[in-house]
């Protein structure tokens, strides 16, 4: 998207009631002028009865504000009301504005509408512009000329925040238990005799032939018994001893083998669902808790759990008696849903401006910015 088209996509359909002081504004500093014209006529032509000077002053001071406030308007988008209060009128779908010859037709309405009608055509534009069913806020007159009229108060930029990294997820089928290390055998120590040191050697150099153990004498017994004893290797003391047979130990049942991992519990540790505040212009803020309803007189569906309703003022009735909603999904997200409000709901992140469909959530990030009709919601992560 070019800059151009971002810059367009940021502008935001004036308020009415902006709009309404624009217009009192711009009425104020022309009838001002208008006054003044009527007393220099007064003044000047008054004495001599010559009114036809004077009312040719007062028209032709009327003629030139009419001509000055199309020329600004046109080359500049602007007014003395529209540059105090934030707006400019530019061409439908840009930033450019209207031309000298519109500003001229469009000026010439709206001043028609006003004097002669005593206000009651004023209130029927003003009317049209809230009947807008675009939610752009364009009254007759704007359509006429192709204009729209446009909030360009500065706004404080929001940087993009950083995506949040995914928490470790500690799962115990991973953490298996790993069976110990057999234990290696006791090592037997030797218990052969260790052998006898060399003896001297004899005079032509051979060794000397080894002593011969005495062979002891063993008595043979007088009969073989029945059941000859037998010989059970003892590693307590390394050497077969002779005894009675050893019975063999009854053999015991095994416990069957438990199944693989039976005893162990997959546990994910799962985080809070995330908190979230808003402000609003009108200074009231709080953090979500539930369904939270918006507008002028909000009110819930039969059977609707609400568990805040936020009423706020508005004065050129751009708000919705219900105009949205918003409330914590269980993922943790801030969802905000337009209710079908007559005007709309905006939403402001990083720098552009989206129009929310009617009936359709939308997932809010931290630092963006909602706008309901003339009203606006800032939020944020709490904590």
């Amino acid at each position: 998207m070019s800059d151009s088209a971002t810059h367009v996509a940021a502008l935001l359909p004036a308020g009415l009631d902006r709009r309404f002081y624009a217009f009192v504004l711009d009425r104020l500093v022309a009838w001002t002028v208008y006054a003044a014209a009527v007393y220099a006529a007064v003044v000047l032509f008054g004495d001599d009865d010559r009114w036809l000077p004077g009312v040719a002053l007062v028209v032709g001071t009327v003629v030139v504000v009419w001509l000055v406030g199309a020329f600004v308007l046109g080359l500049l988008g602007t007014s003395p009301g529209r540059a105090a209060t934030g707006l400019r009128v530019v061409t439908e779908g840009t930033t450019a504005p209207i031309g000298v010859g519109p500003a001229l037709l469009r000026t010439l309405v709206v001043g028609v509408a006003t004097l002669p009608t005593f206000g009651f055509g004023a209130a029927a534009l003003a009317w049209t512009a809230l009947a807008d069913p675009s939610g752009a806020r364009r009254g007759w007159h704007d359509r006429l000329v192709r204009s729209a009229v446009v909030d360009v108060r500065p706004r404080r930029e929001v940087a993009a925040p950083e995506p949040e990294r995914p928490r470790p997820v500690v799962n115990l089928t991973a953490m298996r238990l790993v069976p110990a290390s057999p234990t290696p055998p006791p090592t037997v120590p030797d218990r052969r005799p260790a052998a006898p040191p060399p003896g001297p050697t004899a005079p032509d150099g051979t060794p000397p032939a080894p002593a011969t153990a005495p062979v002891p004498q063993v008595a043979t017994p007088a009969a073989t018994p029945a059941n000859p004893p037998t010989v059970t290797p003892r590693r307590s003391l390394g050497w077969p001893l002779v005894g009675p047979p050893t019975p063999e130990p009854a053999a015991q049942a095994q416990p069957p083998a438990p199944a693989p991992y039976d005893d162990l519990e997959t546990t994910t540790v799962r985080r809070p669902p995330a908190a979230w505040r808003v402000a609003f212009d009108t200074g009231e803020e709080f953090e979500v808790d539930g369904l939270t309803l918006v507008g002028r007189r909000p009110e819930p569906r039969p059977g609707e759990p609400a568990r805040r309703l936020v009423r706020l003022p508005s004065p050129d009735l751009s708000l919705s008696k219900t105009h949205a909603q918003f409330q914590v999904v269980p993922d943790g997200a801030l969802v905000v849903m337009d209710r079908g409000s007559t005007n709309g709901s905006f939403l402001l992140r990083g720098g552009t401006v989206r129009r929310l469909e009617p009936s359709a959530p939308a997932t809010l990030r931290d630092g963006d910015v909602v706008r309901f009709g003339d009203r606006e919601m800032r939020v944020s992560r709490a904590g």
